[in-house]
C-alpha cells in the first residue's frame, strides 16, 4: 500500500527562458510567479527550428548558427549539421547512428571574434566554457572536452550557391547553452526513493518540436533507462528489462501505455503509474497502462496527480532571521508572519538557525556561540516551541544547517558544516562525519525540496551529491557544476531542479565582483540575478516551493557584509521589519538583522 505524500507543491519556475525573452542575462531579474512547474508540453523555442545555412553572410553569426544546427531531434541533427560543412572540409564529424549522438555543450565566453583573410576566407574563433554533454537519453552529463576555445574557418559557397560554409572545424558536435534554451524543453520526471515514499525529479531536455506522443514515449524510455548517473545512488529504479513494446498512443484524452515490465505485480505498476502521472504533468485524461498487451492498470492522471503529491510541506512559508542573537520572525506587507517556534531559554547566543515543519512538530537547528566565539550545534523537535537541548562539540565555525525533509518521524537527519568538513546530525544533535570523494575543504551545504539531493560548496565550486536513506544516511559521489562564477560562497535550492548561488566573476572590463546567479541542477542554464554585490555573499536562503501561501517559488534573501537583504526588489530588511525586539535607547544605533531564512 503506497503511503500518500505530504501536501503538493508545484515545481520550479525557470528562467531558462529570461534571455530568449527580451530579459538581458546580466539584468537583476526577479523571478516572480507562485504556478506550478513549467509543463513538458510547453517550449522554451515554441516550436521553432534552428537557423539554416543561408541565414546569414556574417562570419560571427554563421558559426552562432552552427553552435545551434545540431538542436532538435536526434534523427536529423547530422544532416543538419553537415548543411554547414564543406565537402573537403578538415574536422567534419563523422556520422553516428541518432541514438548514439552526444551533443558538446559549451557556454561563449564572450562574442565570436572573426578575421578576414585576403583570399576571400574567414578565420572564427570561439572562446568556451565546457557545460556537459547532452546524451541522446535527455540527461547533460558533466563534460569531457577540455578546450577553452574553437577555431574555425568560413569561406563563400561558390558554384552559385549564396552563404558561407565551413571549411576546417572541431570534429566534434558542438551546441551552444543558447540554443540548448531555444530548442529544448526542460522536463523533469520522477523516480521513487528506496522505501517508495517519496519522488525525486530528474531533469531531462526534450526537443521542442517533439509532439504530444512522441514526449509520451521518450518519457517511458526515460524512466524504463533510469536516472542521471549521479542521481542513482539516492533514488531506485524500474525493474531490469523493462522497456516500451510500441510508441505511446493517445486520442480524446484517453492514453496507453505498453511495456515489457518482467514481474509486475499491483503494487509496482501503482507505483509507476504516480510516476507516469507527475512525469508528463500536461497530460489529463485516463491512461491506460499495459503489460505485454494486457490492460492491467487505469488510472485518471489528474486525479492520480491530487492522490499523491509530490512534496511534503505544511502550513505558508514564513520568514525568520537572527537579531541580536536571537531568532524573530520578519514581516512584509501581504505576506504571513509567525511566532518564534523555539523556546525563549534556548534562543540565545544564536548566529545561525534551520527550522522546518514535519507534521505537527517543529524541527530546530541552532548555531550558538559562546564568550571564546566558539560554535556549537543545538538540535530539537517537538511540539511548537521547541527547546533545541541536544548539542554537539565546539568548533572554530560552523556553517548554517539543512534539515532533509523526511516523512519518517522516527529517523530525522540534517547536515551541517563544522570547520570545513560535512557532517550528518539527527535530531538528537548525533554528529557523524560524511568522507567525500572530492578533495577540499567543505563551506556550505544546502537540502533540496525531497530531501535526496543536496549542494555543496567544496573548495569554492558548486556541486550536486544524491542523499540516500536507507538503512541510514549516505551521500552518493558529488557532480561538480560548470558555473560563471568562482570562489563560490553560499548556495540553496531555488526551485525543483534550480540552485541560487553567490560567488566572483569576471566581467568584461577584466575585474572582478560579487554576483548572484541561478543555476539548473546539471549547470546547463546560468543566468545572473544580482550583480554589482560589492562584498561577498556570505548568507543565501531561498524558498524553493510552489504554489503555497503568498511566496512565490524563486523567493530568497541574502546577507552581506552584514546587511541582510530579499529578493523582491533586493530590499534592505530593515530592523523595524523584525517583530518582536525592543527598539534602542536613544543615540544608540540599532543592530542589523542578520542571516534571514524561511520556515515551511
Amino acid at each position: 500500500m503506497r503511503r500518500l505524500l505530504a501536501a503538493v507543491l508545484g515545481g520550479a519556475l525557470f528562467t531558462a527562458g529570461l534571455t530568449g525573452c527580451g530579459i538581458p542575462a546580466d539584468s537583476d531579474v526577479q523571478v516572480d510567479g507562485s504556478g506550478p512547474a513549467v509543463e513538458g508540453g510547453s517550449t522554451n523555442g515554441g516550436g521553432s527550428r534552428p537557423a539554416t545555412r543561408t541565414d546569414t553572410n556574417d562570419p560571427k553569426e554563421f558559426v552562432r548558427n552552427y553552435l545551434a544546427a545540431a538542436a532538435g531531434e536526434r534523427e536529423q541533427a547530422y544532416s543538419r549539421v553537415m548543411q554547414f560543412i564543406a565537402q573537403d572540409a578538415k574536422g567534419r564529424p563523422s556520422k553516428r547512428q541518432s541514438s548514439e549522438i552526444a551533443l558538446t555543450v559549451v557556454r561563449l565566453r564572450e562574442n565570436p571574434e572573426a578575421r578576414s583573410n585576403s583570399d576571400g576566407t574567414y578565420d572564427v574563433t570561439v572562446r568556451v566554457q565546457q557545460v556537459g554533454v547532452l546524451r541522446a537519453d535527455g540527461t547533460l552529463a558533466p563534460p569531457t572536452a577540455s578546450e577553452t576555445d574553437y577555431r574555425f574557418k568560413l569561406r563563400p559557397a561558390g558554384d552559385g550557391q549564396p552563404g558561407l560554409v565551413l571549411t576546417e572545424l572541431p570534429n566534434v558536435l558542438l551546441l551552444s547553452d543558447e540554443a540548448l534554451g531555444s530548442y529544448y524543453v526542460e522536463h523533469t520526471i520522477y523516480f521513487w526513493n528506496s522505501d517508495h515514499t517519496r519522488l525525486v525529479p530528474d531533469q531531462r531536455y526534450l526537443p521542442s518540436a517533439v509532439p504530444a506522443e512522441r514526449r509520451v514515449t521518450e518519457v517511458v524510455k526515460w524512466l524504463a533507462r533510469g536516472p542521471s548517473d549521479w542521481l542513482a545512488p539516492g533514488v531506485t529504479q524500474l525493474p531490469d528489462r523493462t522497456a516500451p513494446i510500441n510508441n505511446a498512443t493517445g486520442s480524446d484524452g484517453r492514453w496507453e501505455i505498453n511495456l515489457e515490465m518482467p514481474g509486475a505485480n499491483d503494487d509496482q505498476l501503482a507505483l509507476l503509474a504516480t510516476q507516469l502521472a507527475w512525469s508528463l504533468p500536461e497530460l489529463t485524461g485516463q491512461l491506460d497502462l499495459k503489460i505485454q498487451n494486457q490492460n492491467r492498470l487505469t488510472v485518471d492522471l489528474k486525479q492520480e496527480r491530487l492522490d499523491n503529491p509530490a512534496y511534503p510541506t505544511s502550513g505558508s512559508p514564513e520568514r525568520y532571521c537572527v537579531y541580536d542573537g536571537a531568532i524573530h520572525p520578519l514581516s512584509f506587507v501581504g505576506e504571513p508572519s509567525g511566532t518564534v517556534p523555539v523556546a525563549a531559554a534556548a534562543n540565545k547566543g544564536v548566529v545561525s538557525a534551520a527550522l522546518s515543519r514535519s507534521g505537527d512538530d517543529i524541527l530546530a537547528a541552532l548555531v550558538v556561540t559562546r564568550a571564546d566565539r566558539k560554535q556549537r550545534l543545538m538540535v530539537g523537535s517537538g511540539p511548537d516551541p521547541v527547546t533545541p537541548s541536544n548539542g554537539t562539540g565546539w568548533y572554530a565555525s560552523v556553517g548554517r544547517p539543512t534539515w532533509l525533509r523526511s516523512l519518517d518521524p522516527q529517523h530525522q537527519y540534517g547536515l551541517v558544516v563544522a570547520d570545513n568538513r560535512l557532517y550528518r546530525f539527527d535530531d538528537l544533535a548525533g554528529l557523524k562525519q560524511i568522507l567525500l570523494p572530492v578533495q577540499g575543504p567543505v563551506s556550505a551545504v544546502a537540502a533540496s525540496l525531497d530531501g535526496h539531493r543536496i549542494a555543496l560548496i567544496v573548495d569554492g565550486a558548486l556541486y550536486v551529491a544524491a542523499v540516500s536513506l536507507d538503512g541510514g544516511m549516505s551521500v552518493g559521489q558529488p557532480r561538480r557544476l560548470v558555473t560563471r562564477l568562482t570562489d563560490v560562497t553560499a548556495v540553496d535550492w531555488y526551485a525543483e531542479n534550480q540552485l541560487v548561488f553567490a560567488g566572483s566573476e569576471l566581467r568584461s572590463e577584466g575585474r572582478p565582483e560579487r554576483s548572484i546567479y541561478q543555476t539548473t541542477v546539471d549547470g546547463a542554464r546560468d543566468t545572473a540575478l544580482k550583480r554589482d554585490i560589492g562584498a561577498p555573499v556570505t548568507h543565501l536562503s531561498a524558498y524553493p516551493g510552489g504554489a503555497v501561501g503568498g511566496l512565490p517559488t524563486g523567493s530568497y534573501m541574502y546577507e552581506a557584509n552584514r546587511v541582510a537583504y530579499r529578493n523582491n526588489g533586493f530590499d534592505t530588511i530593515k530592523r523595524d521589519q523584525v517583530l518582536d525586539v525592543t527598539p534602542p535607547a536613544a543615540g544608540v544605533k540599532a543592530s542589523n538583522p542578520t542571516v534571514p531564512f524561511f520556515l515551511y
